[in-house]
């Protein structure tokens, strides 16, 4: 195949967006309601044993950055919902300098994204088998694969696997069920054990 450029799919987060993310809490906050679907404060607090009044705290500071809505359809007066706004968020340091801000607010966010794939992962080998019924298990794939390609024949592999899973994402965005749970794709693609049934609606990213 011949070489070919490929242009990103999504401009990477800059400036006082991604500095404003840049905070564990926060990016695991993100990651929650990605994964799970809209959730209160409370809520939110209890699956990452962090208090509400921090989660509370966080939620306001990405709302203003534009990474999370209030859900007036579920709130009330006494608890507001968050979900996640729609959209991918894309984190890029390469050329940034060593010693920048946006390098430093990029990697934290990047590392926490490590821990929670790592994490979502490494529960689902421990306890998976356990625990999920033998249709999601038979579903599920961790694929490793070993090719020779050039970087830009790379970058074309990254693209078409985007497009094929954004398919799938537009697809089947707000699905609800008695059969719907979370999926992580990471080219590992595997139920997220903690799940349950999903009765709300949410984009990943």
């Amino acid at each position: 195949m011949d070489d070919v450029s490929i242009e990103p799919l999504h401009r990477p987060l800059a400036g006082a967006r991604l500095k404003a993310l840049a905070h564990p809490l926060r990016v695991q906050l993100l990651e929650a309601l990605s994964t799970y679907g809209p959730a209160t404060a409370t809520a939110l607090a209890e699956r990452l044993a962090e208090s509400s009044g921090a989660t509370s705290y966080h939620l306001r500071q990405l709302e203003k950055s534009g990474f999370v809505r209030e859900d007036p359809a579920r709130g009330s007066a006494r608890e507001r919902w968050w979900e996640r706004v729609p959209g991918p968020v894309a984190i890029e340091v390469a050329g940034l300098a060593e010693d920048s801000a946006e390098r430093a607010a990029g990697e934290l966010i990047l590392a926490e994204w490590s821990r929670t794939r790592r994490r979502l992962l490494d529960d689902f080998m421990a306890r998976g088998e356990r625990l999920l019924p033998q249709d999601w298990l038979a579903a599920s794939g961790l694929t490793t694969m070993s090719l020779q390609l050039t970087s830009s024949q790379m970058a074309e592999l990254d693209r078409e696997l985007t497009q094929v899973a954004e398919r799938y994402k537009e697809r089947f965005r707000g699905q609800t069920g008695p059969d719907v749970r979370p999926v992580e794709l990471q080219l590992n693609l595997f139920p997220v054990v903690d799940g349950g049934v999903r009765s709300g609606t949410a984009d990943a990213s």
